[in-house]
């Protein structure tokens, strides 16, 4: 069975990019936000870019083809705006650290 054959990874899949999803919309309303809804919004931030970072984990590891395929056209894209894959996840931790030092100044 292929990597994406897999229900789970399907469905593990859908539910990421759903809650990415989720969290973009809120995130345009995230300047009227409380103390607290930032810090709740940080936080799930968090957690999708670490399901994110686990996700994009299994598929380098995975021998599938498609898998494989799948993270060189990630590489691919991102190297044409000269970065990583682990910079891209750096970047967005010290966004993510950012907006909380911001709060918590």
């Amino acid at each position: 069975m292929g990597f994406f054959d897999s229900d789970i990874v399907q469905q593990e899949a859908k539910k990421l990019f759903e809650d990415y999803q989720s969290l973009m919309q809120l995130g345009s309303r995230y300047g009227t936000f409380d103390r607290e809804g930032k810090k709740l919004f940080i936080e799930q931030m968090e957690g999708v870019m670490e399901r994110y970072r686990i996700f994009m984990k299994r598929f380098e590891l995975s021998e599938d083809f498609m898998a494989q395929m799948t993270v060189e056209q990630l590489k691919t894209q991102l190297g044409q705006f000269g970065m990583t894959p682990q910079q891209m996840f750096d970047q967005m931790n010290q966004t993510l650290e950012r907006m909380r030092s911001e709060i918590e100044s």
